[in-house]
C-alpha cells in the first residue's frame, strides 16, 4: 500500500477531519487498486475461464477465483511438496475420485485424513455401495434395518462387517513385533485392494504412487475399531497383538516436511488432520529451542488453500484462519512470500470446480 493510502496520512481518503476538495478524491487507479469486472458467462468457454473471471468479482466468487490462482502456483512449483488434509464425509459424498485424480496427477505428496473418511473409501474401493437417504426416513428404523446415516447418505452395517474381514486379512500380513503406524496400515490396505479389487480408489492409488496416508486420530474410525478387535482376539487366543505406534507417523511426516525446500497445504474441512499437518513447524521449532532434533530443518507452509464452510466466529478449530496460523509459526507471512486462499463453501461444490479449472490451466484435462 502506498504511503498516501495509510489511514494516518493527511491526504488519506479515511481522513474525516474536514470537507475534502475535489482534487483530493482518488480514482482508484492512481493507488494501484485493481478494478473489478462484471461476470459474463457467455464469454467463458472453460471452467478455467470462469474461475479467472470470478477472481475479478467479489465475495465467495472472488475467493474461488483467487483459490484457483494459488492452487495453480502451488501445484506447478517444482520445489514444493503439497500436503492434502481431508475431513468430513468426502468418500461417502462420492468425492473419492477427486483425491485419486490429484494423486495420479502428482499434485500431492502426502495425505492426512480422518479414519472415517478412509474407512468409507475402503468400502467403496472394495466394490460395496453407499445409498441415498430419502427425506422422512426414521433413524430408529434405519438402525434396526442396519443402515447408518451420514447426513443424506447411508452406509450399510453389512459393509462395515465385511470391512472387518478385509482388515483381518491385511493385519495378518504384519510381523507380530513390527511397530506400525496408520501410514503402514494404509499402505498395506492399498496393496491388498490393488491385488484383489480392480478399479480406481484412494488407497490403491496412494500405494501405486508411494504417497503416505496418515490418520492421526486412527482409533476414531471403523478401521481403528477393527484393529482393536484384532488385538482383543489375539490376546484371548494368546497370540501377539499388533503393535500400533502413532509416533511412527509423526516422525515419518516430520522427515518428509523438513526435507522439502517448500511446502504447501490443500485442506478440505479442518479438524485433527488439518491441525496435525500444520503442527510440524512448531514441533521442529520446539525441538530446536530445547537443543534437540537438530537434524530437522525448520519449515513453514508457503502456500495454502482451504475449502471449509466454517467461519471464524463459530470459535472452532476448523474456522481458524491462515493468518492465525502465522502467529504459531505454521505459515510464511504474505509479506515474505506466503500465498493463501480460503473458500467458505461446501467442498462438494467448490472442490470439483476448482480442480477441473486448475487441471485445465495446467493442460492436464483428458480428452473424452
Amino acid at each position: 500500500m502506498s504511503e498516501s493510502m495509510k489511514p494516518d496520512h493527511p491526504h488519506s481518503p479515511h481522513d474525516c477531519s474536514g470537507i475534502r476538495s475535489t482534487d483530493q478524491l482518488s480514482d482508484g487507479f492512481s493507488h494501484g487498486l485493481k478494478p473489478l469486472k462484471s461476470l459474463d458467462v457467455q464469454q467463458t468457454s472453460t471452467v478455467d475461464d470462469l474461475l479467472r473471471e470470478m477472481s475479478r468479482t467479489a465475495f465467495g466468487g472472488r475467493n474461488m477465483g483467487e483459490a484457483a490462482d494459488v492452487m495453480y502456483e502451488m501445484f506447478t512449483d517444482p520445489k514444493c511438496k503439497v500436503i492434502m488434509t481431508l475431513s468430513g464425509a468426502m468418500t461417502m459424498a462420492k468425492m473419492s475420485l477427486l483425491v485419486v485424480e490429484m494423486i495420479e496427477q502428482g499434485l500431492v505428496d502426502a495425505i492426512i485424513s480422518t479414519g472415517a473418511l478412509m474407512s468409507h473409501g475402503l468400502v467403496e474401493s472394495a466394490g460395496m455401495s453407499h445409498f441415498k437417504y430419502e427425506h422422512g426416513m426414521n433413524d430408529t428404523e434405519l438402525f434396526q434395518a442396519g443402515y447408518c446415516r451420514v447426513y443424506d447418505t447411508l452406509e450399510l452395517e453389512k459393509n462395515l462387517d465385511d470391512l472387518g474381514l478385509i482388515t483381518k486379512e491385511v493385519l495378518a500380513s504384519f510381523e507380530a513385533d513390527q511397530p506400525v503406524g496408520s501410514s503402514t496400515i494404509c499402505r498395506q490396505f492399498g496393496k491388498y485392494l490393488l491385488e484383489n479389487y480392480p478399479g480406481r480408489g484412494i488407497l490403491p492409488a496412494a500405494y501405486t504412487n508411494n504417497i503416505p496416508i496418515y490418520i492421526p486420530a486412527f482409533t476414531d474410525s471403523e478401521m481403528g475399531l477393527d484393529v482393536a478387535m484384532y488385538n482383543v482376539v489375539a490376546r484371548e487366543k494368546g497370540t501377539k497383538a499388533l503393535r500400533f505406534d502413532p509416533f511412527v507417523d509423526m516422525f515419518h511426516y516430520t522427515d518428509l516436511a523438513s526435507n522439502a525446500e517448500r511446502i504447501g497445504i490443500f485442506t478440505i474441512g479442518g479438524g485433527v488432520p488439518r491441525n496435525w499437518a500444520q503442527q510440524v513447524g512448531p514441533f521442529i521449532d520446539y525441538l530446536q529451542r530445547h537443543e534437540t532434533g537438530q537434524a530437522y530443518k525448520p519449515c513453514r507452509f508457503r502456500y495454502g488453500v482451504r475449502i471449509c464452510p466454517e467461519p471464524v466466529h463459530w470459535g472452532g478449530l476448523s474456522g481458524c484462519t491462515y493468518s492465525e496460523g502465522i502467529s504459531w509459526g505454521k505459515f510464511i507471512p504474505p509479506a515474505e512470500g506466503g500465498r493463501f486462499a480460503e473458500v467458505l463453501s461446501d467442498a462438494t461444490i467448490a472442490w470439483p470446480i476448482l480442480l477441473r479449472g486448475v487441471l485445465e490451466r495446467m493442460g492436464r484435462v483428458k480428452s473424452t
